[in-house]
């Protein structure tokens, strides 16, 4: 994909929808400001992260990623890497969504990503949004408020793009990146659920394959719902997304995990 007119792209990886909600919140106020054509791309299907989206100099991408663990997700910050091509001074402002425990180093990696993929950052903010894992963390967020101030903040941006006065973004690009939070269970203890994996409830599930259209792993087979084949990110797509209700997780780290942000995060 390539082309040569100025336009703001929306570009985002979504899989229960708050990272979309961030980054068209400020790529839509940048539309408004800058009387620009807007383009999505949506890097939460496999299928999508197996193209190549290449970017002018004129253009200016907003990417919103999630947090996972203080990170970006292991298994896609490779495929954004892979995908998204600059034109060496592409303007790029980058989201990152938390669920309120800590945005850790994701801003910064997804900074040095896009730098190093012919991106210029001008901008970038973390945003406390619901948490996939329950509901009762930051419940409801990006919220009304949340994405006025988003807009703002898009406003801002595009002001200074208009006006010639936008400059890089100034990070630390030479300190190694933090390792990744280790989760922990009720009493402290590390919490051990790599693997775990959600089971279906075959008494609710009518097999509509819901499950397996939103999986960002490809994991779900649309002619198996009842079983995750391939690897789990612990995204909550599929969780979210079954109108029966009959997915959820039962491995009992995970469930104390769980917990324990419930109790120390909780609203």
């Amino acid at each position: 994909m390539s082309h040569t007119q100025r336009k703001i792209y929306s570009v985002y990886f979504s899989p229960t929808g708050s990272s979309r909600l961030a980054a068209h919140s400020v790529a839509y106020a940048l539309k408004r400001e800058l009387n620009a054509d807007i383009e999505d791309i949506d890097l939460t299907p496999p299928a999508a992260r197996s193209e190549q989206y290449r970017f002018d100099n004129a253009d200016t991408v907003v990417i919103a990623m999630p947090v996972y663990a203080g990170r970006l997700p292991n298994k896609i910050a490779p495929d954004i890497a892979r995908c998204l091509h600059g034109g060496g001074s592409t303007k790029l402002i980058a989201l990152c969504t938390y669920g309120k425990r800590s945005a850790g180093d994701a801003e910064r990696e997804l900074l040095l990503i896009a730098s190093q993929n012919g991106f210029v950052p001008i901008a970038a903010r973390s945003i406390v949004c619901e948490h996939a894992f329950s509901a009762k963390i930051a419940h409801g967020r990006p919220n009304a408020a949340d994405l006025a101030q988003l807009a703002s903040f898009g406003a801002d941006i595009a002001w200074r793009i208009a006006s010639d006065t936008v400059s890089p973004l100034p990070f630390d690009a030479d300190t190694p990146l933090a390792p990744y939070y280790t989760p922990l269970k009720e009493n402290g203890t590390s919490a051990h659920f790599l693997k775990a994996k959600p089971v279906t409830d075959a008494s609710r599930c009518t097999r509509c394959g819901i499950c397996a259209s939103v999986c960002p792993m490809g994991s779900i087979a649309a002619d198996e719902p009842d079983s995750t084949a391939g690897i789990c990110i612990k995204c909550q797509a599929c969780i979210k997304a079954c109108p029966a209700r009959a997915r959820r997780f039962l491995d009992g780290d995970f469930l104390s995990h769980v917990k324990m942000l419930e109790n120390t995060l909780g609203d």
